[in-house]
């Protein structure tokens, strides 16, 4: 009989991920399941897989592990982590509002809004931004400099009056050899409204509806270079996320939705015939 492997879809913005309940089965080859099961032709459609599991640390209540659509595995995810939540509350899997998530770029802090059982929004601890060197590209019809921030993954952030380049700039910022571990790159412009419009390049999965992590880079960029103050509302292409850089504790918060697609179930013969 074929080995099945039950799946969850969900959404944050509309950066898609399949999660795994990892407490419950086994991926052997979880590199390969991102790749065949990402494929929005062929398998079950996505930005990556996440696989949630029991913490093997003390200081944390569950982990994560994230792998975006090109099988390459990330630190972390902004929107991924929101989802978590949601689904650890709302499956009975734990009654805190407040969960400590181990992550490859350190514990985060998750705090979930719920109302009558249902989790409507999830604020994460992202903890503090770090800084390097700006650096100038030419690239494309990109020209200028950029902020480079990590959040616990690399952002360069670039304010531009042209953010429908992330598709023919960002694969070439991506892989450009100032960046030897690649790069997430976003492309940002300040409204009239104060909110920041942003795309995104995301590393190893291409544009995204959104990125959580590169929504907290932008806002960090934003406020740095005087552009806006520490709260921004940071507008994607899937949605809005609210984003606070902290001047008491120096953290970064992001508080956003996470939605439910659907439950399914896969082959894990699957992986051999992508």
């Amino acid at each position: 009989m074929t080995e099945k492997i039950r799946f969850t879809k969900m959404h944050g913005c509309g950066n898609d991920y399949i999660y795994i309940n990892m407490m419950e089965q086994k991926i052997a080859d979880p590199q390969a399941a991102a790749i065949a099961w990402s494929d929005r032709h062929k398998g079950i459609g996505s930005d990556g897989l996440v696989l949630i599991g029991a913490s093997t640390v003390p200081e944390a209540d569950f982990s994560m592990r994230i792998f975006n659509a090109d099988g390459s595995e990330a630190m972390m995810c902004g929107n991924a982590s929101r989802c978590i939540g949601k689904y650890l509350y709302e499956r009975g899997l734990t009654d805190k509002t407040e969960i400590r998530l181990q992550t490859l770029s350190g514990v985060k802090t998750l705090l979930l809004h719920v109302s009558g059982g249902i989790v409507e929004r999830v604020t994460v601890d992202m903890l503090e931004p770090k800084f390097e060197d700006e650096s100038q590209f030419v690239a494309g019809r990109s020209q200028g400099h950029g902020t480079f921030v990590s959040m616990g993954n690399p952002h360069y952030v670039i304010f531009t009056d042209y953010v429908d380049q992330v598709g023919e700039t960002g694969r070439l910022l991506e892989v450009h050899p100032a960046f030897p571990q690649r790069c997430n790159i976003e492309f940002a412009c300040v409204q009239a409204d104060g909110s920041i419009r942003t795309r995104v390049w995301e590393r190893g999965s291409g544009i995204t509806m959104a990125c959580g992590t590169g929504a907290c880079a932008t806002a960090v960029a934003a406020a740095l270079t005087g552009k806006t103050g520490r709260k921004s509302q940071i507008v994607m292409d899937g949605g809005m996320l609210s984003i606070e850089w902290r001047e008491s504790d120096n953290h970064v918060y992001m508080t956003g939705p996470a939605t439910f697609v659907f439950d399914g179930e896969i082959e894990l013969s699957k992986l051999q015939t992508q």
